[in-house]
């Protein structure tokens, strides 16, 4: 059985990386976003995929 993540169990330092991730993903995205707009490659396009990926992970907990 898979045991529930608890993200109080990681080390403090892993803890605050990870609570500064949450905080800069969003503006990430956005920027990224208006980018993919102007100026869409398929580097963009992916970046913009994988960053949205990201901060859907952080808004329903899995990371």
């Amino acid at each position: 059985m898979r045991r529930k993540y608890n993200p109080y169990t990681l080390p403090p330092w892993l803890r605050t990386v990870r609570c500064v991730c949450q905080q800069f993903i969003i503006p990430f995205c956005i920027f990224q976003g208006i980018r993919t707009i102007f100026l869409p490659t398929t580097f963009d396009v992916m970046l913009l995929s994988i960053l949205i990926l990201i901060a859907i992970a952080f808004h329903l907990e899995w990371i």
